[in-house]
């Protein structure tokens, strides 16, 4: 008989049975439920409703399930429908009658919401180890491109010339922004719903605040309604992982580019390249287009849970309990992209010969060109045209700026003289842009050094 079918006057069917069980799906929640159950227990205790002994007896027994799941022991049943359910009944048939008090003002609705605010606690945590550790792969990749000059691109075309520094560390400031949203959500996440119970609360005395801190939870819920009804932690976290793949497949798409043969700026490791089983030449960046493609599926699971929540009224419905496979694959995707694009990331070289050399034949140095003719009297838009036309002479010619001469630059404006040259090179172009958050080797050593100290202060939080 259910634990809950006292009301019933027959089984449920096995079909509806197993249509509503949840455990194949949150049984990895176990030891956050038992956690869970431990602390309502002391607080039971402490409110006089469970005695010392009973308090005692219900403790041991929920660690000796911990072992016992941890040590593939128990095999869950589908029947108990969800690991709140099954643990309990475990316990049950482990103490006898002292195991039915333990859900003592409580309802599955706060004991749900309590068991995933825990679990994301930990998850995000981990996320946001894994990405400190790519941060720290792209600080390595900067410090040593400070000088390899790329070309910077709009539209996919040559732009403007940047170095592989500035150009990486973008990233950086993306994954940086990814780290900061989730320090943020923990604030959210961290807040104890239990004692709501299944949405009016109860009338026992219960210790709530006494339960927060058992738990290491900084506040406790304002409302009960909320307690059990909010999902907004779950959407907020499955929008930032989207967030997070978003910026891992941008930069996927950047690295499938850069290893080209028509690219030729980097060049896959052959430890994260495959090969074809036709094509005895290929070599395939299989795992950027794999995170790439993974993306995909994290930016379902957000619309999944943002459809499931739109309609509801409050407070707690069954569809919710459909939150869970998409917070739970998308933790698993995000989790198994990161540490593999890391070490992906950090096992790439560059060729910089062929990036510099690309930032000279895509006439990056015109818009310096242009600022020449400014800084001679020019007004920029006569500038402009006239760099325009210098630019499909050159075209025409098949050469660069660098190689026209002086003759040449002077049946367009007899302005120019022979420190043009030295104001075009890509060198020039990029150091003189030596503002803050600028290309210059100055700048981005100082942007290198600040996200170091990022990086050194970043403080995770432990919730083991």
């Amino acid at each position: 008989m259910k634990l809950w079918g006292g009301r019933f006057s027959k089984d449920t069917d096995i079909w509806a049975n197993d249509f509503n069980s949840s455990i194949s799906f949150d049984k990895r929640l176990f030891k956050h439920d038992i956690a869970g159950s431990t602390a309502h227990a002391r607080m039971l205790n402490k409110i006089g409703i469970l005695s010392d002994d009973e308090c005692s007896l219900i403790t041991n027994g929920l660690l000796e399930i911990l072992t016992d799941i941890k040590e593939k022991k128990i095999k869950f049943n589908n029947d108990a429908e969800d690991i709140h359910m099954n643990i309990e009944k475990i316990l049950i048939d482990k103490i006898g009658d002292t195991g039915k008090k333990l859900h003592t003002a409580r309802s599955r609705n706060d004991q749900v919401a309590l068991d995933i605010r825990m679990y994301l606690r930990e998850e995000v945590s981990m996320v946001i180890q894994l990405l400190s550790g790519l941060c720290g792969t792209i600080l390595n990749i900067a410090d040593s491109g400070t000088s390899a000059i790329m070309p910077g691109f709009t539209h996919m075309q040559p732009a403007q010339p940047i170095t592989l520094a500035h150009h990486i560390m973008a990233y950086f400031e993306m994954f940086r922004r990814d780290t900061e949203r989730l320090m943020d959500a923990l604030k959210r996440i961290n807040i104890m719903p239990l004692g709501a119970c299944a949405l009016a609360g109860t009338g026992f005395p219960l210790d709530r605040q006494f339960v927060a801190e058992e738990l290491n939870f900084n506040s406790i819920t304002a409302n009960s309604i909320d307690s059990v009804s909010d999902r907004d932690f779950v959407i907020e976290i499955c929008a930032d992982l989207s967030i997070i793949m978003m910026h891992l497949s941008r930069l996927c798409e950047e690295i499938i580019l850069w290893n080209t043969v028509q690219f030729a700026f980097a060049e896959q490791d052959d430890a994260y390249s495959t090969g074809s089983s036709i094509m005895p030449q290929k070599k395939n960046p299989d795992i950027a287009e794999l995170v790439r493609g993974k993306t995909g599926r994290v930016y379902g699971n957000l619309m999944a849970i943002l459809t499931i929540m739109k309609s509801l009224p409050l407070a707690y419905n069954k569809d919710m309990q459909e939150d869970k496979p998409a917070l739970f694959d998308s933790i698993d995707t995000v989790k198994l992209c990161l540490p593999v694009f890391d070490s992906m990331l950090g096992a790439m070289s560059f060729n910089k010969d062929n990036m510099y050399a690309s930032a000279g034949e895509g006439f990056t140095n015109a818009t310096d060109l242009a600022d020449y003719l400014v800084i001679k009297g020019i007004p920029f838009r006569t500038a402009h045209e006239i760099t325009g036309k210098i630019v499909s002479y050159c075209i025409g010619s098949e050469i660069t700026l660098d190689a026209m001469n002086l003759n040449e630059y002077r049946k367009y404006s007899t302005l120019i003289e022979n420190d043009i040259y030295e104001f075009i090179s890509l060198e020039s172009c990029i150091n003189k842009r030596n503002v803050a958050g600028g290309p210059s080797e100055s700048s981005v050593r100082q942007h290198i050094k600040e996200s170091e100290n990022f990086l050194k202060n970043l403080t995770i939080p432990d919730y083991e």
